[in-house]
């Protein structure tokens, strides 16, 4: 909604979302109700979309504070080389491979060992926000530093996002474990990050994720069509992930506009999903449109809460490119 609002410039949703934000922040302690860090930081990143949309500090100063307590949670260089950190009860390996610095815990209790893409690549976007939004440059090298996690030690050679890694044992998700919101979330850094920084490694970075992402087997079929996340019988995690990389790769269509190929790129695979959405995952009822988690289709029966909100990333990304 404040996506929506931004791209439109208009104040429409303003009041809804400021409100719903303000009550989330004040019922949980650090923004989580659940003790996940990217939970954390899904929600900075609303308060951030919506500082962006209507100017309201109060907001962004959310997305300040869940973006202080994260930063207890990503492992630093002495964290690396003592192989402590402070907020964890074991002995945490500074190498996994390649460096384990930068990468971020997927949750806040002391016992969890888990490092992972989403919640790294979290940081990344919300600290590149943070430094784009208020000029501060211990942003940019927090964004740095997680992103280079990422790049050189969880990321496969098709630069596609890999999952994740233990920090006590260095064990590894499979390798198999590619969703669409591990690339799409760091792809939105990335795109915030080499404006920032004017360095061609994040830049050269993004563009052969972007281009593995639109044409990757591991989510989508031979027509470009993402199936990824597509249960109609009941909710799932794995139903929203597909919607991250559409509102990453608009962001970086945003950031581009010199890049000509590259914004071509997003538009018509934004539109892919769009038509598929439209003309196969669709149904009319009263003048209300019901869709489909299944892009691919068949379109639904009944309304199916999870398939709304899947469908409003494609919905307002295609606003936005068209």
């Amino acid at each position: 909604m404040a996506n929506l609002d931004h791209f439109t410039d208009s104040t429409t949703n303003k009041q809804v979302v400021t409100d719903s934000l303000n009550a989330a922040f004040s019922l949980y302690p650090n923004f989580d109700q659940y003790g996940y860090n990217d939970d954390a930081m899904w929600w900075a990143q609303a308060a951030y979309y919506a500082y962006r949309a209507y100017g309201d500090t109060n907001l962004l100063n959310h997305a300040i504070s869940c973006w202080q307590h994260i930063s207890n949670y990503v492992i630093s260089a002495a964290d690396a080389s003592s192989g402590t950190q402070p907020n964890k009860n074991f002995t945490i390996q500074g190498s996994c491979g390649d460096t384990m610095v930068g990468g971020v815990f997927w949750r806040p209790t002391i016992d969890d060992a888990s490092a992972n893409s989403i919640a790294t690549g979290l940081y990344v976007t919300l600290s590149a926000f943070l430094a784009d939004a208020t000029g501060n440059s211990s942003y940019t090298d927090a964004a740095k530093l997680s992103a280079s996690w990422i790049q050189t030690t969880n990321m496969n050679s098709d630069y596609l996002a890999l999952d994740t890694v233990s920090e006590q044992d260095c064990t590894r998700s499979p390798s198999t474990w590619l969703f669409t919101y591990n690339s799409g979330k760091f792809i939105e850094g990335l795109s915030v990050l080499s404006g920032l920084t004017g360095d061609s490694n994040w830049s050269n970075l993004m563009l052969n994720m972007v281009s593995a992402s639109t044409r990757t087997t591991a989510w989508q079929g031979s027509n470009g069509v993402i199936t990824e996340g597509a249960d109609t019988t009941e909710n799932n995690d794995g139903v929203g992930f597909k919607s991250v990389l559409i509102r990453g790769l608009d962001e970086v269509w945003v950031r581009n506009s010199g890049n000509g190929a590259l914004r071509t790129l997003i538009q018509s695979y934004t539109d892919v999903q769009l038509n598929a959405l439209l003309d196969l995952a669709s149904t009319n009822s009263s003048g209300t449109a019901w869709y489909s988690p299944a892009w691919a289709g068949p379109a639904p029966t009944s309304l199916i809460p999870w398939g709304q909100l899947a469908a409003s990333d494609v919905l307002v990304s295609a606003v936005n490119v068209n």
